[in-house]
């Protein structure tokens, strides 16, 4: 009870504390009765096709993918259910489009089913939760922002908040690229290895991805996955490129393709790798040297902002000094 007394008792001084400011007040009930028509809008909306099946008890034949289409939709909890009418809305109806943002998901390193329905839920999230904080966090500042400020700024955290999930996600993709580059010579290296000594194909992906998932856990991970997959059965082939497909890297593609041709033509997969893999150390030694050429010009900004300035006045400031006390006086003089 007291617990229930004290939540009662900040609600009442909450309110009374923006009762201060009504415009405020009128605006977050605004922003808030919005958000949540759109929702119940997009979720009825969602279930009227079934809804109205069931009640007008329809006789007629639903196919094979409707009929389960619609006993998968009811298992699915109301969070599922929400995410997917967000989807529905957001989504683009090209399926290159949708397809490509599943590709990009996965790029990332999330191949749940419902990745892209998280992702277009975390955009409304973001486009509505940041703004709608915003807004709170003004009902307990002291001063307040003018009315035309107020939804200037909160249009701009809306549209910020629509950006942050795909710049987050480009993000990640750009870190596990780069993961991959950085490793891949070394996983390149123990499967000469492990090859040469007598294992094969299959048992050196296993074996590497064990050795390398401590230092280097992203490619370990896929190596890891590409071992499950050909141990269950699935053709060697099919296995490579869908390991390709889940990096998305240049290199891996051309890796992937290499060996999938040595597999068919019968040439020694050994002999492959060791030439693939002074190839992948070739291209991580440019790539380094294309960094250490890029410092010069990089370091020439902080240099003629900062430091620039600083010694033309330590080297001109006496002279200045000097001119100003020798002819100031007689400029007076005259």
């Amino acid at each position: 009870m007291e617990y229930l007394q004290a939540t009662i008792d900040w609600i009442a001084n909450f309110l009374l504390g923006l009762s201060g400011d009504m415009s405020l007040l009128i605006y977050i009930l605004i922003f808030m009765a919005i958000f949540l028509l759109v929702i119940a809008i997009s979720v009825l909306a969602s279930g009227n096709g079934a809804v109205e099946r069931r009640l007008a008890g329809e006789s007629a034949v639903v196919n094979t993918g409707e009929l389960a289409r619609l006993r998968r939709k009811d298992r699915e909890g109301p969070w599922v259910q929400l995410l997917s009418a967000i989807e529905k809305r957001l989504a683009p109806s090209d399926d290159k489009k949708k397809s490509t943002l599943q590709q990009k998901m996965i790029h990332a390193g999330y191949y749940s089913p419902n990745a892209v329905r998280y992702y277009y839920g975390l955009r409304v999230l973001c486009a509505f939760g940041l703004p709608l904080g915003f807004l709170l966090y003004l009902s307990f500042v002291p001063n307040q922002m003018p009315i035309e400020k107020t939804l200037y700024f909160t249009s701009m955290i809306c549209a910020f908040g629509l950006i942050l999930p795909g710049a987050w996600l480009n993000r990640q993709i750009a870190s596990r690229h780069l993961a991959v580059q950085e490793s891949f010579p070394d996983a390149l290296d123990m499967l000469v290895v492990c090859v040469e000594s007598g294992l094969g194909l299959d048992a050196a992906f296993n074996r590497v991805g064990m050795q390398i998932t401590p230092a280097h856990p992203t490619l370990g991970q896929q190596f890891g996955i590409v071992a499950l997959e050909l141990r269950a059965g699935k053709s060697r082939e099919e296995s490579l490129r869908g390991f390709a497909d889940r990096i998305g890297l240049p290199e891996i593609q051309s890796f992937v393709t290499l060996l999938i041709q040595s597999d068919q033509l019968g040439t020694s997969i050994a002999q492959t790798l060791r030439v693939h893999a002074d190839e992948m150390r070739a291209s991580r030694m440019l790539r380094a040297e294309e960094k250490a050429q890029r410092l010069p010009v990089l370091l020439s900004i902080p240099l003629v902002l900062g430091i620039l300035p600083a010694m033309m006045a330590v080297a001109l400031l006496p002279a200045i000094i000097r001119v100003v006390r020798d002819l100031y006086p007689a400029l007076g003089a005259g």
